[in-house]
């Protein structure tokens, strides 16, 4: 039996954890605080331990309102998933397609795959969410969503079929003054006493390993200054003094005019973005989608995910 009042102390917990203060955390439920004061006392009572330390300041969470503040989280993420797909049911859509995408392919590669898609299932509805490389796989494993896009490549687990979507060629970003600013190709090698800005391992961890890989297969390993959330931020810590950094040829277009972007010598490419799906679930709609971008040439090679 569904318990609708723990659920509802669950979304009132979470406003407060997120706002920090009672006041606020009533003004955003778009009700007053007495009776939100009671509903948590309510809800402390019942799991017998303490969420908040309150004072004069606001509301702070105790360490167990911190410990479970992550589950929590992801539950009020699957109730308002549960909550649009019974709506959308009820309004006669066909269903509900889940789209996990990094920042730069939601700004390139989505926009005209979901055109093709609204004409094609006028009645679907999509939902995408941005997501960091490095969270794909999970997500795809635990059903939080259908598709993702992201900067994944090699052995991505059994249950995971993958496609390449976009692959460019590495570049050197370096200030404008730099000693090799001048050459028109540089070596990898020659970059050796170099500080480094890298997009983080912690948000994409096999576009940092293939980096790293691909120095240490020319002689040495770089010394990393800097990690970054994106390839974007690489070029503008470049244009700020911070060192230099192997970039995708398409960030050309983004560079400062104190960045230049110089090729290498070798001829080093990355997968830039690709799309994965669980292949152990049965999702016609995924198959569909994988079918169309397949057939459209944007992969350069299909792999699927053993069974």
């Amino acid at each position: 039996m569904v318990n609708f009042r723990l659920i509802r102390h669950l979304w009132l917990f979470l406003a407060v954890a997120e706002e920090q203060h009672f006041g606020r955390a009533a003004q955003r439920l778009n009700m007053s605080q007495p009776p939100l004061t009671e509903q948590i006392q309510a809800l402390e009572q019942a799991l017998k331990v303490k969420l908040f330390e309150r004072s004069r300041r606001g509301a702070q969470l105790t360490p167990v309102g911190a410990a479970i503040l992550p589950a929590v989280r992801k539950f009020a993420d699957q109730v308002e998933r549960l909550e649009l797909a019974v709506h959308e049911a009820i309004a006669g859509r066909s269903g509900v397609l889940t789209i996990g995408a990094i920042s730069s392919a939601m700004m390139d590669l989505l926009p005209p795959l979901i055109a093709k898609l609204k004409a094609g299932h006028p009645q679907l509805t999509i939902s995408v969410k941005e997501i960091d490389s490095v969270e794909a796989i999970p997500a795809l494993e635990s059903g939080d969503i259908d598709l993702a896009f992201a900067r994944l490549e090699g052995e991505l687990g059994p249950a995971i079929g993958s496609m390449p979507l976009e692959q460019d060629r590495l570049m050197v970003a370096m200030p404008m003054d730099h000693a090799l600013a001048g050459r028109s190709r540089i070596r990898l090698a020659a970059l050796a006493q170099e500080e480094f800005v890298m997009f983080s391992r912690r948000v994409s961890p096999v576009y940092f390993d293939s980096l790293v890989d691909a120095c240490r297969s020319n002689g040495f390993l770089p010394r990393v200054v800097h990690e970054v959330r994106s390839v974007a931020s690489q070029v503008a810590f470049v244009g700020c003094g911070q060192g230099i950094a192997l970039v995708p040829a398409s960030l050309r277009k983004l560079a400062p005019q104190n960045v230049v972007l110089r090729p290498l010598t070798e001829n080093l490419s990355v997968v830039t973005t690709a799309v994965a799906w669980n292949a152990t679930r049965d999702n016609p709609l995924v198959d569909e989608i994988v079918a169309v971008l397949r057939a459209g040439g944007l992969a350069h090679k299909a792999r699927r995910g053993r069974s």
